[in-house]
């Protein structure tokens, strides 16, 4: 796939996150996708657990690309969401505090599907918003 066929699956990822259309993913996603962040089980069901937790706990959370840059089998993505945490987050029950958060995501595409991943986000930054964590000093 070109560069731009893969920007496009990362645009589309990002389209169905927005819209907390996890079905949607299945289409984009390879059923044994490979998810490098610990704590979400592998293949798509993996993907789609995480982002069903992560808008339950913040259902207006709104996704905005910063950056998009591909290269051979890979598609990068710079990013920033924010949200009210409406919903209880793994343990940490509706605070109605509004985060603002960025990351990187990092797909390698195969057959025309995101096939593998690794991500890098300010879950620390996150914590500090919610009040669950006080930020060092």
């Amino acid at each position: 796939m070109s560069a731009e066929q893969n920007k496009a699956l990362a645009r589309r990822f990002y389209e169905i996150f927005n819209a907390a259309n996890t079905a949607a993913l299945d289409k984009l996603v390879s059923p044994d996708y490979i998810q490098h962040s610990p704590g979400v089980p592998p293949g798509r069901d993996g993907v789609k657990m995480f982002m069903g937790m992560f808008r339950a706990a913040f259902p207006d959370a709104h996704l905005h690309i910063e950056d998009l840059v591909a290269e051979g089998d890979r598609v990068s993505g710079r990013w920033t969401v924010h949200g009210t945490q409406k919903g209880e987050l793994m343990g940490i029950p509706a605070t109605g505090k509004t985060i603002q958060i960025s990351g990187i995501d990092i797909w390698r595409v195969e057959n025309g599907l995101l096939a593998e991943h690794w991500d890098s986000w300010d879950q620390m930054g996150m914590m500090q918003q919610l009040g669950a964590m006080t930020p060092p000093g």
